[in-house]
């Protein structure tokens, strides 16, 4: 069955490496990039026209919700996309397609609206709503990494929905960069920032077969600040860091107060040199804070995924370490494409231990 890639936009650069993997992996040109037109109106209305047909090709269209480097132009005024422009616009390649597609797979690795997963007070439900949506639109699968919580899928139980880790991924970046971090793990301790990442930084301590601590941190539930409560409690619970070499596994790095407050806790406590690797750095209030804390050598590296968009000064700090994930999702559309089990890609052990077997 052919393959057709639609990339949305600020994601032609992933799609671009994939692409080029998927050649690698079937030597047949199967695949194909579906360029997709974007048009605007004044008004601010839009629509998407395919420039090249679908009609019986398995179709997967590649979102970055998190790209807020995309513009369009709205009574003269350049407007940055947000999450829900970005949404808007898989809707509308899906209208686009009008059923023609033989299969319909969104690939999404920041979920849209994952941390709106659950319903605390009287509010909305954000990701339940538009996974219905996309399933009502007949989409047959989604993918996404490190889900924020992947219990969310419950709200489409009759469509794929795949949830990956970058561990493979990024412990093999790990050991390129810092090949003794890894070679001399009796010294190395990963520590979760919060009680929400422990299963995550489980990962990492049992394949890397890791002591981890963690930090327990109590949120206000009366004050709310740029959409978040406010930390009442922040204290660390494991063993002794002092004189250790640290990971802290995160999913998002936000405006990264809190990852800052963990790092200065633990040089407080001993931690010889500090690494963090996050699925998403965003970096909503910019890099300042982080530039000074590197250069106070608070910590030595952060491991970042390219599966989102990074800005430019973000790309460009010293501190700053890609995670590459194309090839990863190239094996992901291949698996779904000839009907192959996904197994061995949601849980890489054999590939992990076969990699920290190599001196």
């Amino acid at each position: 069955m052919p393959i057709a890639i639609i990339p949305l936009y600020g994601t032609e650069e992933l799609a671009n490496k994939i692409s080029y993997y998927l050649e690698s992996i079937y030597s047949t040109g199967k695949s194909q990039i579906i360029d997709a037109n974007f048009i605007r109106f004044m008004t601010g209305d839009g629509k998407v026209i395919l420039e090249n047909t679908v009609r019986g090709a398995d179709v997967f269209i590649i979102m970055d919700v998190g790209n807020y480097s995309c513009h369009y132009k709205m009574y003269n005024q350049e407007v940055p996309m947000s999450p829900d422009e970005h949404f808007q616009n898989l809707k509308r390649v899906i209208s686009a397609i009008g059923g023609k597609a033989n299969r319909i797979s969104v690939i999404s690795p920041m979920l849209y609206s994952a941390r709106q997963d659950r319903r605390i007070a009287r509010e909305s439900l954000d990701c339940a709503v538009a996974l219905r949506e996309l399933e009502n639109m007949k989409v047959d699968n989604i993918m996404a990494f490190d889900v924020h919580d992947d219990r969310v899928q419950n709200a489409v139980p009759f469509m794929g929905f795949d949830n990956l880790m970058p561990v493979y991924q990024t412990i093999k970046k790990i050991k390129r960069c810092y090949p003794d971090v890894i070679n001399h793990r009796e010294n190395l301790l990963v520590v979760s920032p919060d009680i929400g990442g422990i299963n995550r930084n489980l990962l990492y301590a049992n394949e890397l077969e890791l002591d981890m601590g963690i930090f327990y941190k109590r949120r206000s539930r009366k004050t709310l600040e740029n959409g978040k409560y406010q930390i009442e409690v922040h204290k660390y619970i494991g063993p002794d860091v002092k004189d250790k070499d640290i990971l802290i596994v995160d999913d998002i790095l936000a405006s990264g107060d809190t990852m800052l407050e963990v790092i200065k806790y633990l040089k407080q406590l001993g931690a010889k040199r500090i690494f963090i690797a996050v699925t998403f750095g965003l970096f909503t209030e910019g890099t300042d804070k982080y530039n000074k804390a590197y250069e106070e050598g608070l910590f030595d590296a952060i491991f970042i995924t390219n599966a989102s968009y990074r800005p430019r000064d973000v790309v460009n700090a010293p501190w700053y370490r890609e995670v590459d994930l194309s090839k990863y999702i190239a094996y992901y559309i291949y698996c779904i494409n000839v009907g192959k089990s996904i197994s061995s890609i949601l849980d890489p052990h054999a590939k992990i231990q076969n990699l920290l077997s190599r001196k």
